[in-house]
């Protein structure tokens, strides 16, 4: 296994919560199979599920998949867990009527990027929907020991990607799409900080 995928079973050793948002999902979407993709410990597969959303969450992470199965488990949720890369996916074509995939193509190469999108788009039904956030590269976490353009390895292995709109743009040619921007400020020790994040809905033609 690459490295940099490899890196992220030490990342998920011990559980991070913290804030999740479904603000691009709207309340009427059909509630159908769901993949999400690149899952983690769990933040969005247990909202999506209590959403009505039949989901499979996928992971390379062994550890951030027991971690989630535990916590779907402790909540009485009936959600399927599967081992794998999100440029290599197990699925048949046409398996899926939305795939979730936040916070994770920015932790890829670029091939592996290009790969992933291209898999999203093989297992998405007709019609069905892609929704996607990223780091902007204004984002405050910007740099790091640069592997590629706008992408950097940390100490932990694990790597980050920072995009720009016209580039998520460019990514999802062949769908249809509508891509946000959004700029927040944080504080930290009486300094100010952009959280810079891109956001996307795209459906397959």
């Amino acid at each position: 296994m690459i490295a940099h995928i490899k890196a992220w079973n030490s990342e998920y050793k011990s559980w991070r919560g913290g804030h999740y948002s479904l603000g691009l999902l709207d309340p009427s979407c059909k509630k159908g199979r769901l993949l999400d993709a690149g899952c983690g410990g769990g933040r969005y597969t247990l909202p999506l599920r209590m959403r009505g959303f039949d989901v499979v969450a996928l992971d390379v992470s062994l550890n951030a998949l027991r971690m989630a199965g535990k916590r779907s488990a402790d909540r009485g949720l009936d959600t399927e867990f599967l081992a794998a890369n999100i440029y290599e996916m197990p699925f048949q074509d046409a398996s899926f009527d939305i795939i979730w995939c936040y916070g994770v193509l920015q932790h890829l190469m670029l091939k592996e990027r290009e790969l992933a999108i291209r898999e999203c788009r093989r297992i998405l039904k007709k019609e069905g929907l892609l929704f996607i956030e990223v780091l902007g590269e204004d984002d405050m976490r910007y740099g790091g020991i640069e592997v590629e353009h706008n992408t950097f390895s940390r100490k932990s292995g694990v790597i980050y990607h920072y995009f720009n709109k016209n580039e998520l743009n460019e990514l999802l040619k062949g769908f249809s799409f509508n891509t946000a921007e959004s700029r927040a400020e944080k504080r930290f020790n009486g300094e100010y900080y952009i959280r810079h994040m891109i956001s996307a809905v795209a459906k397959k033609l």
